[in-house]
């Protein structure tokens, strides 16, 4: 569903373009994703993501959250110009710890058109990169390395299992057919490696959770944004649940996933899913206040959402013009936990504008 800032450097790219993605292939139900072939970049489409987030263990016990993402995005402004130089292609990076014992998020971004051996975003495999930082697949596993300003990420990712979205992979986003993405997820991958903060390298291990989304639809008009989360279950299965908001704050779309212990998935009707917020944090960096605090109803759960920290709100104005709050989160039954994952909000400041 992770899509919020990549929305706004397209708003930026398309002034005054509709919503329907003239010129770009239309995500159709009945199409599945087809994997590994999907794993890689889809070139011709409007947008693309590649989100990782999970739960990291230092060696004495302490938590970490994190994320890694690459965006890729075909603007049509470079349509039928034959200079090299002209922007086929823009990809965007942002990497973050949330470290509750230093009270800090350290975050970095990056944005780069691509070619030059720049930036590259490979066809068939999982293979993205801007300068420096990449995300890779070596063999069976995938590789993170970034090794961003004041922190850095070196991770290996192995695969559990694969979640297609809703029908086969066609995840609907609003009313009309049209407004869908292609969409599949890899929960609960074992992660192991380093991360380094201030100069200091530590051996982490921990839990993960990719989506790979690729889509030519904007959200609708009467769409500002949205509230996402993903969960790895103690009992090993899985929960993934949205919420796109329109301007009154009611739910335009829902939707969501559960993978069951027995590999078992169910796709998750509008119905079926109900986000009520609870405390409220307010940032004094942005002054937006965000609901940190939920009750979740999905796929047959009901669960409290509570953050690792409060401030996990990400400024990504440098490139992309979007602020929003992604952090990691443990899903709690009472007093019982029942797993960990990571909660976007995206919409709380400014809402998304899109035409």
């Amino acid at each position: 569903m992770r899509i919020a800032t990549l929305l706004l450097l397209l708003a930026a790219l398309l002034p005054g373009q509709a919503a329907q993605a003239d010129g770009y292939p239309e995500v159709r139900p009945g199409t599945p994703v087809q994997l590994p072939a999907d794993a890689g970049s889809h070139p011709a489409f409007r947008t693309e993501w590649w989100y990782v987030t999970g739960w990291l263990s230092m060696p004495d016990g302490a938590p970490l959250g994190f994320q890694v993402t690459f965006f890729r995005s075909r603007p049509t402004l470079a349509t039928g110009n034959p200079s090299r130089f002209a922007t086929g292609q823009v990809l965007i990076a942002h990497a973050a710890i949330s470290d509750p014992a230093r009270a800090r998020l350290w975050h970095d971004q990056r944005i780069a058109r691509a070619g030059f051996g720049i930036a590259e975003a490979a066809v068939g495999r999982t293979d993205v990169a801007i300068r420096d930082w990449s995300l890779s697949t070596e063999g069976a596993r995938l590789h993170a390395t970034v090794p961003a300003d004041g922190f850095g990420l070196d991770l290996a990712f192995e695969p559990t299992s694969v979640v297609l979205n809703g029908r086969d992979g066609y995840s609907q986003k609003g009313p009309a057919t049209g407004s869908a993405s292609y969409y599949y997820s890899l929960p609960g991958l074992a992660v192991r490696g380093t991360v380094r903060r201030a100069g200091v390298p530590v051996a982490v291990t921990g839990r993960a959770w990719l989506d790979h989304e690729w889509s030519s639809a904007p959200l609708d008009a009467e769409s500002v944004g949205w509230d996402w989360v993903g969960l790895n279950l103690d009992d090993g299965g899985a929960l993934m649940a949205f919420r796109i908001r329109d301007p009154r704050g009611a739910v335009r779309w829902a939707g969501g996933t559960r993978r069951w212990p027995d590999g078992r998935v169910e796709a998750l009707a509008p119905a079926a899913v109900s986000f009520t917020p609870g405390r409220r944090w307010r940032s004094p960096r942005t002054a937006i206040e965000y609901p940190v605090e939920w009750r979740l109803g999905a796929g047959g759960l009901a669960l409290e959402l509570v953050p690792l920290m409060d401030d996990q709100e990400s400024d990504s104005r440098l490139s992309t013009g979007a602020v929003y709050w992604e952090g990691a989160v443990t899903a709690k039954a009472g007093a019982r936990i029942l797993g960990r994952g990571y909660l976007e909000l995206t919409g709380y400041g400014d809402p998304l504008r899109l035409r």
